[in-house]
Parts: C-alpha cells; structure tokens; sequence
C-alpha cells in the first residue's frame, strides 16, 4: 500500500485541486441545498456528471504498475468477484441494520413503498378517450420514467470519484500534519484512516438531502457507512475506480429494478454474475496451467523470451 498513498499523494495541480474540492465539499453544500431548493439539485446533478472528468484524471494515480499486464477475462473476473463480495457484504448489513435499526427499516421501507406506488400507473383514474397519440405518450411516460431512474443510478456510481477525491485530500492533510511518521513509511495507517472517515461521511451524505429524526438518522448513518466502507475496499483491493463505479451503478440499478418492474432483480442478477464468475475463475485456471505446462517444455535460453511472448 505505500506505493499506492505515494502515487495518490503525488503534486496536484492547482485546476485538479479545485476541481476536487467542488466534487467533494461543493457537493455535500449543494446535496444539503436539495432539501430546500431545485436548483441546487440541479447544480449537484452538473457537479455529478463532471466528476467523471476528474475521475479520468484521478485514475491513474490509482492504477498499480501490473494493470495493464492483465487480460481481458482477468478483469472480468475481478468485476465479478468485486460485485459479488459487495452483495453478500450487502446483505449482510441490511439484515443487521433491520434487526438493529427498526426506526430507519421502517422508514426506509414506506419510502420504498410510496416511490413505487408514485412509479405505477394508477388504474383508478378518470379514464381519458381514446386519441391517436395516447399510446405513444404512454409509451414515453414509461421511458421517462424508467430512464430517470437509471439515470440517477448511474451518478450513484460516480460517488466513487467522490470518495477517491477525498481519500486522497485526506492524505495529503495528513503528510502535511505528520510528515515524521509519514517519511518513517507507516502510510497504511493513514490510508486505513482515510478509508474509515470517508466511509462516515458517505453515511451522513445520505442524510443531508432529508430532515429525518435522530433514530431514523443513526440508522441511515450506520447503514450507508458500512455500505461505503465495502465500495472503498473494493477500490483499494481492484486498484480500479472505473470498475468500483461499475459496481456501484450496476448495484443500484437492479435494486431500482427489483422495486417496481422486476421482482428479485438484485438476486436475478447476481445469480448471473456468479455462473459467470464461476465460469472465468475456471477458464482461467485452466489456461494458467497449459501455460505451466508449456513453461515446463521452454528450453532455459528461451524461457525469458517465451515469458515476453505470453504476457
């Protein structure tokens, strides 16, 4: 991990650092403005898609020396493994947060239950006589409806640029304030610590846009913030805030889905990134072992070269 806080915590530019400081502060003013204003969630969507920006920037302080030594199937195989340790880490925390949290459970299950029943087309209402364009404004209606949801589903996942951010503002704080200890080379401890603040804070992030009573508040803290500390380990573990975004978004779509259109999509899903994951993991040992097996038949004077060739 040294390797990894030393190449986050390389000179920033003063552009890049404005840049950060709008998609981490300037995002949580304007996601706390959302509860009074439309504009400021306006502003806060436009912030959202231009962190994909600064995210194209931050990715290769993040990016270890043997990425692009990998296949394609390798990093297919850490997105699955990626999401499915993300999943059971999930659920996890859902089940403790329901047994722990029955305030915030119960809140958050009647704002599921009012945001799918607001989504359903309400069969009750009077019926409009039958025109041309009726089915084609139907059609759109359930367009939009559906492509909002993606929609913001996919700036969800562009939270992980947020998190990197602010993981690495937090690490320049603190070579600045314990330039000792960092020199000594104990930077796991800061890159831990980074880790654990900015998973709080993805907690309280998800309380600033409502105002919520403290035992609703507490849960939604606690819930959110183990669910950031999961999406951070995976960063640190992938090295790849692409794949993490991919994760977070995909994550959020199927719950979406799983709410009003497709019963247990979550679970459909993850089904099928199992069988997939299953099927990598063995098609990657085997290959791994026909290329022990050539190794074994490379004369020495050729190894180095049919190593090259292989890579």
């Amino acid at each position: 991990m040294m390797e990894m806080t030393t190449n986050l915590t390389k000179p920033i530019s003063k552009k890049l650092l404005f840049a950060m400081l709008i998609v981490t502060f300037g995002a949580e003013i304007l996601l706390y403005l959302t509860r009074y204003s439309v504009l400021a969630s306006t502003f806060y969507d436009a912030v959202m898609v231009s962190s994909f920006f600064i995210g194209w920037k931050l990715y290769p302080r993040l990016r270890g020396k043997q990425a692009h030594l990998k296949s394609p199937r390798q990093h297919m195989l850490q997105f699955t493994g990626a999401f499915l340790i993300f999943f059971l880490g999930s659920s996890f925390v859902n089940i403790y947060s329901s047994l722990t949290f029955e305030d915030f459970n119960n809140d958050y299950d009647q704002y599921v239950q009012e945001y799918t029943e607001s989504e359903v087309f309400e069969g009750n209402e009077p019926e409009v006589p039958a025109v041309q364009e009726q089915p084609i404004g139907d059609f759109f209606e359930k367009i939009d409806s559906i492509g909002t949801d993606i929609y913001n589903d996919l700036l969800a996942g562009l939270e992980e640029v947020w998190r990197l951010a602010y993981m690495i503002l937090l690490l320049l704080v603190f070579k600045k304030v314990f330039p000792r200890r960092w020199e000594r080379g104990s930077r796991d401890v800061f890159l831990m610590a980074a880790l654990f603040i900015t998973s709080i804070l993805f907690g309280i992030d998800h309380t600033l846009d409502t105002e919520q009573p403290w035992a609703i508040r507490i849960g939604a803290i606690v819930t959110f913030a183990n669910m950031g500390f999961l999406f951070g380990m995976i960063l640190l573990w992938t090295r790849n805030l692409w794949l993490t975004v991919i994760v977070h978004a995909l994550y959020d779509i199927t719950a979406t889905l799983s709410w009003y259109y497709i019963d247990y999509a979550v679970e459909y899903f993850t089904l099928g990134i199992l069988i997939l994951h299953i099927s990598l993991h063995m098609s990657e040992k085997i290959i791994q072992k026909r290329n022990m097996r050539q190794k074994m038949t490379v004369p020495p004077d050729q190894l180095e070269e049919w190593t090259h060739k292989v890579e």
